[in-house]
């Protein structure tokens, strides 16, 4: 058990940010994971991630501060295509996680960005992540340096103002088309996210860039931002994404999905955009 005081410099920002810039080494996930069980209190009071305590206020940690978690570091080779001060602009590789889970702690994005971020010594630096990929996903991923950074980018991505497309190989020949249909989790079918009447909307362009025998190699514009949004929306068109048998799709050696373009604006108000080829082919 930590008990602390809130400082005056602290006061009315999140409960979970305080703890996180008293403790670097703590994953957000994780705070945030054991704030939502139970394990914060404020004066006495069980507080929530976003609560914002005033200065002077007693607060209660009933977890470990000291625990491992995405801070662990592991010198994993890492394809970095940008860095500076506030953030960096990385390529994950398909088959990595983006953050270490119940099921893998060790590994990671998070794991190998914490070793490059930290092997020169000095104060610890956390990677936050403003946005994610899935396992299977490659591509590329904007990662905050600093909790200001991150509510900028955090901020930018909730309004809508980044740029991202994705390169895919789907099967069939599918034309040019906008996927408009609502996705939302149903916990008693596999998989639990998929088109669902009352889930939230969602929008996806589609445009076919070349025609192979049983494939189209694709690029997508995610206008919304759902789980598994492109994937499913493949899928939904009859044409789901090579490699993705969760959703229909024919088993091939990976998931050919790729973040290929990443656009957004810098803290510093500059525009930046970045290209990763994916090296895919129509099948």
């Amino acid at each position: 058990m930590t008990i602390f005081e809130v400082r005056d410099t602290e006061a009315g920002r999140n409960l979970r940010d305080i703890v996180l810039e008293r403790w670097p080494a703590l994953s957000r996930m994780y705070v945030r994971s054991r704030i939502a069980r139970g394990g914060a209190f404020v004066n006495g009071q069980p507080a929530v991630s976003g609560f914002k305590p005033a200065a002077g206020a007693v607060v209660t940690l009933a977890f470990d501060v000291e625990a491992m978690t995405a801070m662990h570091a592991e010198a994993i080779p890492l394809e970095i295509v940008h860095e500076d001060p506030a953030l960096l602009v990385v390529v994950k590789p398909a088959g990595m996680l983006a953050h270490p889970a119940r099921y893998a702690k060790q590994g990671t994005l998070a794991n190998g960005l914490v070793w490059h971020l930290n092997r020169d010594g000095g104060p610890l630096v956390r990677p936050i992540f403003v946005h994610r990929l899935d396992r299977e996903t490659s591509g590329l991923l904007v990662v905050a340096k600093t909790l200001e950074a991150a509510r900028w980018l955090s901020r930018e991505l909730a309004a809508g103002c980044f740029a991202k497309r994705y390169t895919a190989v789907v099967s069939g020949h599918p034309r040019d088309c906008t996927i408009e249909a609502p996705i939302g989790r149903d916990p008693e079918r596999r998989p639990q996210w998929g088109v669902l009447a009352g889930g939230k909307s969602a929008r996806t362009l589609l445009r076919a860039m070349e025609r192979g025998a049983a494939g189209t190699l694709v690029e997508m514009e995610p206008v919304t931002g759902r789980t598994n949004q492109l994937r499913i929306h493949c899928a939904h068109i009859g044409h789901p994404v090579v490699g993705d048998t969760a959703y229909g799709g024919p088993e091939a050696t990976r998931l050919f999905l790729h973040a290929a373009s990443l656009g957004f604006r810098h803290p510093n108000q500059t525009w930046m955009s970045f290209e990763s080829p994916a090296g895919f082919r129509a099948g």
